[in-house]
Order: structure tokens, then sequence, then C-alpha cells
């Protein structure tokens, strides 16, 4: 059996569906299972159990003879979450636990962290696990998967295969139940519905011009492949990016998005949120070499390709991956 933690989330429950489409059935989904809305996500996909996430460390400690892999994906992911005792929980202590275990089996992991570790990319966006310490995450968020993976790295044990993933800006299908964290994608396209335009935040950075700051947009269906791959390739350990490889603006996403649902583009800018002002990525880009050079070469979507068959077969028709 798979387990995939996060189940009822956007990243995890694309992954369900890649591992149906492969012939994967004996899945065990873990998440807390609250939100109606968001077990949309995996109600029509095969799986052959649930746990509840606070149930899932005895479960696995007594079912461990039946797992073949573990995607950790599960985390408290909103970077506005100033709560850092809850995301030491849920995502420094939550996921030791997880390792240790698997230490413990012979169970090989694959985690979540994320490209939030960068803070504002000071010490670049290179996956160099040596320059972990000079990294300067702008958020506890950031803060608790940085701290996850010097953890990880100082391990005298480890899992025999084990890899953690720093994500860039995911988008894609499954992602209605995120509200404000889901992807600008999304929120263009319900703006665009609603009201015919989109707004985007103004730059308060003179290196950038309005609708000018880049991030690296990354399709949740190439996440998925990645992930994929890694369930098989089972050596290299190590933390790896997982973007594009490409930065790209704001405007050019929303300029696609209009051009997906087949509208004129009519875009204004707002003020960035006060909240968030001093805690915002002008610019990230994923250097993408490492994964590269253990074997992984599958093309990823451009942000046209990928905003079009977000759109159009998905946000239009309101259906689920």
């Amino acid at each position: 059996m798979i387990i995939i933690t996060g189940a009822a989330g956007f990243i995890s429950s694309c992954l369900i569906q890649k591992l149906n489409d492969e012939g994967y059935y004996d899945l065990v989904l873990v998440d807390d299972f609250s939100n109606e809305e968001q077990n949309k996500n995996f109600e029509a996909k095969r799986y052959s159990q649930k746990v509840d996430r606070d149930e899932f460390i005895g479960w696995l400690k007594e079912n461990q003879l039946h797992v073949q892999f573990i995607f950790h994906l599960g985390a408290r992911t909103d970077t506005t979450e100033f709560d850092y005792e809850l995301l030491k929980k849920l995502n420094l202590q939550y996921t030791q636990d997880i390792w240790n275990i698997c230490v413990e089996f012979g169970l090989p992991l694959v985690y979540a962290s994320s490209a939030a570790t960068y803070g504002l990319g000071e010490a670049g966006y290179d996956d160099d696990e040596t320059r972990l310490d000079e990294l300067k995450p702008l958020n506890p968020y950031g803060d608790s998967k940085n701290e996850f993976d010097k953890w990880a790295l100082k391990q005298e044990r480890q899992p025999y295969f084990w890899a953690g993933l720093k994500f860039f800006n995911v988008y894609g299908p499954n992602e209605y139940h995120k509200g404000r964290m889901a992807s600008v994608v999304f929120h263009t396209f319900n703006q665009i519905t609603k009201t015919g335009g989109m707004k985007l935040f103004q730059s308060h950075n003179p290196d950038f011009k309005d609708g000018e700051q880049k991030r690296d947009f990354v399709y949740v269906k190439d996440v998925t492949e990645v992930l994929y791959f890694l369930m098989h390739h089972r050596k290299d350990s190590g933390i790896y990016n997982l973007g594009s490889g490409k930065a790209r603006t704001f405007l050019d996403l929303a300029v696609n998005t209009f051009k997906a649902m087949d509208k004129e583009p009519n875009v204004s800018f707002v003020p960035t949120p006060e909240d968030i002002r001093d805690k915002y990525q002008y610019f990230t880009e994923a250097k993408m070499g490492k994964l590269e050079a253990i074997g992984y070469h599958k093309p990823f979507h451009s942000l046209e390709e990928g905003v079009e068959d977000y759109v159009k077969n998905y946000l239009i028709p309101g259906r689920y991956l």
C-alpha cells in the first residue's frame, strides 16, 4: 500500500488521481477529513482506506509491514499563519515522527518542503543542501519547513530513500477549497467571471513594475509526474527544487487566463495588503539541474499550456482532477 498524507488537499488529491491512472488503488489516505468541501477532491477516486491524521502515527506503527511508500504532503500551508507552536507541531514534529518510523521500519519517504524557505532569495534558489543555514524565510511557515530540512540532513539515521521537495508556486485543479491561499490563476478566473476584470497587486519595489513581479509557476500535473518518478527511482536521497525552472510575471499569468476564457485582458492594480507587504517575494525561479542530474527529463508545461488546460478543462466546467 501507498500512503498519502494531506489526502484531501490540493497536490495530494492530484497525486491520488495520477496513481489511479497508473493502476495503483491500494492507497491509504491520511487527513483530518473534517472539511466536506475539501473532501470532494478525492470522492471519485479509488483507495483502500482513510486514516485520521491524529491516529496515523499509531496506525503506521501497527501496519508498517504492508506499506511500500509514503508521500507526506500534509502540512499547515498558510503562509500568513503566525502561530509558530501550531506550525512546529504540524510541520516539524509530526514530520519528525514519520521520519523516525520510516527509519525504524525501512520505509521510503517523500515529503513536502517549500520554496518559502528561500525568503527574498538573497542566497539564490539553488537546492544546495550545504547552504540551508543561509536561507532567511519570511514567515513562520517557511521557517518550519526550513527547520525540518536542516534537521533531516543532520540525522545519522535516515530512511534508505528520502526526498524533500521544495514546491514553488503550484497551480491547477482541486484547489477550490484553498480560499486566500489558492493560486492566482484560480483567483483571476473567479474575478473575471464576477467582474470582467482582474486586480493584481501593485509593486512596492522600484525594481519591478506593477504586474511584473515574477514567480516560478508550476502546473500540478508536472508536480505529480515528479512524485511518481521518485516513487520508482528510490535513490539519490536529498532535497530538490520542484518548479518549472522558468520565472514568469503575474501579468503573463492573468493575460493567459483571460485568453483561455476567450476574453480580452482587463487588468488593474491594487496595493499589496500591508500584512504581507514586507514578506512578499518579488522573484522566484527554481534551479532544476539537481533533479535533472538524477534522470528526470520529462518536459514541464509552459505557463500558457498549463493555464489553458486548467481553465478550459477544470475551472470552466467546475471539474476535479
